[in-house]
């Protein structure tokens, strides 16, 4: 009997490269000509893995977030691993946005994924564990199918392929 081989799909982000980002889009606030001194600031909770705009208004908390967001992207964080709010009025004419960083899967999104690697019909059995996906097949040719499969798929969150064996 053929020995079965696996890999396991989770969603994780490296916490170190977004404080980076975080630091660097601090920095270009305070520097940038047409956002120094305009009151805009942006904070983050590394414990609640959330990200806090405040700015003086929507146009300038929106230019706030793409700096964060060319920052998060050059230190290889998808876009899709921060899920922003809407944005809600603070003091005076002033606007606050959040953020949450996503990390592991959720049940929900593992069922789809679940179904969607079933609906293939390949040989393959999926089992969900925890915030992660464990995916086993006697052959190796099925899993990279079926990784294939997956990277052509949007889930809303960034998947990564671990432990292929």
């Amino acid at each position: 009997m053929a020995k079965e081989s696996s890999f396991d799909v989770v969603s994780t982000v490296d916490m170190q490269e977004i404080d980076n980002a975080f630091q660097q889009a601090r920095k270009e606030l305070s520097q940038r000509y047409d956002l120094k001194g305009s009151g805009a600031e942006i904070t983050l909770d590394k414990a609640k893995k959330t990200f806090t705009v405040s700015a003086p208004a929507d146009f300038v908390a929106k230019q706030v977030i793409d700096v964060l967001g060319s920052k998060l992207v050059r230190r290889g964080i998808e876009l899709s691993a921060v899920k922003w709010g809407d944005p809600q009025p603070a003091a005076g004419q002033s606007v606050r946005q959040m953020a949450t960083i996503v990390e592991g899967i959720d049940r929900d999104t593992a069922s789809t994924i679940s179904k969607d690697i079933r609906g293939t019909k390949m040989k393959v059995k999926v089992t969900i564990e925890g915030d992660k996906l464990r995916v086993s097949s006697a052959s190796r040719d099925t899993l990279q199918e079926v990784i294939a499969f997956l990277k052509e798929k949007d889930y809303g969150q960034p998947l990564q392929y671990v432990n292929y064996r």
